[in-house]
């Protein structure tokens, strides 16, 4: 059996709600070999954040190299990155291995509050990433760090999206999730603009859902899918996830990938 291969490089979370466990989940849940590089090991669960440790650039970089190297990989997408050295270290690999299927999710906060990305590595995500990015998936508070100013509004959202690609990516999804009403998505590139809407889901389990939407266009990308078409099923995807989210620890419990199976 040969499968596309996509690779995930991000953290990793020991409450296997987000991060690499989250994307390889998700990449075998869509029918992608996973391929992973690791950027730093969390010591988290449902509750909190309770320790980091962030890998050296450079072995950060050689896992990149061993995954494309030996088997190719067809897309790819970056989670928590956490520091301007191990970013731009990332993206001179994406450079190097021409990775143009690229999903750059801008991960900075944890869902239980804990910040992800340091502050001074804001300014080299947006200069080294977003020009390497297919598409850049950020959500209400990540689009707000990016562009510097409050979004509020589903217009103001569209506005950000164009933003974004105006600023270099190739494509933008900004997240409706934090926003009030139904979860409406705005997507943007340099042809269109269109919006993806579905009904709220009441829910506390949402740990690992903005990992798991970026992992699911990374996964429909590597399975040849065309950007737009990608990010409309990975909507569909991650709406289900939500659904059959896992009702597991205190706090938030995470998204399920594999909700097919509970179906």
């Amino acid at each position: 059996m040969r499968l596309p291969v996509a690779m995930t490089i991000a953290g990793s979370d020991s409450g296997g709600g987000a991060g690499i466990q989250a994307d390889l989940k998700t990449f075998a849940a869509i029918g992608a070999h996973g391929t992973s590089a690791i950027t730093a090991i969390t010591a988290q669960n449902t509750v909190d954040v309770r320790e980091v440790f962030e890998l050296p650039p450079e072995l950060v970089v050689a896992q990149i190299d061993a995954g494309v190297s030996d088997m190719g990989v067809a897309a790819a997408k970056t989670g928590m990155l956490s520091s301007a050295s191990i970013i731009e270290a990332v993206g001179g690999s994406i450079r190097q291995h021409d990775l143009s299927l690229l999903v750059v999710d801008p991960v900075m906060v944890a869902k239980g509050g804990a910040r992800l990305l340091r502050d001074d590595a804001v300014d080299a995500l947006r200069a080294v990433l977003l020009p390497l990015a297919a598409i850049i998936t950020p959500n209400l508070p990540e689009a707000e760090v990016l562009l510097g100013r409050s979004i509020t509004t589903l217009d103001e959202r569209r506005i950000a999206a164009e933003e974004l690609v105006r600023m270099g990516a190739r494509a933008a999804v900004v997240k409706g999730g934090h926003a009030v009403g139904d979860a409406v998505d705005v997507y943007a590139d340099r042809e269109q603009l269109f919006e993806l809407s579905a009904s709220r889901i009441e829910t506390r389990n949402t740990h690992g859902s903005g990992c798991t939407f970026s992992a699911a266009i990374a996964s429909y990308l590597a399975m040849g899918h065309s950007t737009p078409d990608a990010v409309r099923r990975a909507k569909a995807f991650i709406t289900s996830a939500i659904e059959f989210g896992i009702d597991v620890g205190a706090g938030h419990g995470p998204v399920n990938p594999m909700f097919e199976k509970a179906r």
